[in-house]
């Protein structure tokens, strides 16, 4: 597998950070035909994908193509893979992007978008893991497997996963186990 450069990291840690993956705006000097040249590099490689950007949420824009419609560049699970994030963390994020279809970044106050953090080896990410399972995972289960307490667990599902990642994780009452909590497929 090819490894990225140093600014083809940057491109997709930065992207990894923000919501929905956005890898715009690009480091700062990457401009013109250099910029072109090393995304047109990332998109052959499967690492960015160019989606239609809604102007209205004020996506930033890679082009415009034509017909008062722009795009945008958003790392795919390739290109987070490349960079260590584990396929699944990638993979969900990835998803939760697309069943979206440009839904509106989550924000502060300030109306800026909130960064995303996404780091491999993590116990949130563990918990993404597991609850992409066909069986999906218990609060028990999280428990035992991270160390948290349950309400660590509950909080990290409510608030990290849900809220700041916009993954759709459902819960349902299973007979023998207690609420199952999943990642749809």
């Amino acid at each position: 597998m090819t490894t990225p450069s140093d600014t083809q990291s940057l491109i997709l840690s930065r992207a990894a950070t923000r919501p929905g993956n956005l890898a715009l705006p690009l480091p700062e000097g990457l401009v013109g035909a250099a910029a072109k040249m090393v995304v047109g590099k990332m998109i052959a490689r499967g690492w960015l994908e160019e989606v239609e950007a809604n102007l209205r949420h004020h996506e930033p824009m890679w082009r415009e193509t034509g017909d008062g419609h722009g795009t945008t560049l958003i790392a795919t699970e390739a290109g987070l893979e490349a960079i260590g994030i584990e396929p699944v963390v990638a993979s969900a994020v990835v998803s939760a992007r697309r069943a979206k279809a440009m839904a509106e970044p989550a924000s502060d106050n300030t109306g800026t978008a909130k960064p995303v953090a996404i780091r491999a080896g993590t116990k949130q990410a563990q918990i993404i893991a597991m609850l992409q399972r066909p069986e999906g995972a218990t609060v028990a289960e999280m428990v035992e497997a991270t160390g948290w307490l349950a309400h660590t667990v509950r909080g990290s599902i409510s608030g990290a996963l849900k809220k700041k990642l916009g993954l759709p994780i459902a819960a349902e009452k299973v007979e023998g186990r207690g609420t199952v909590y999943k990642l749809p497929a």
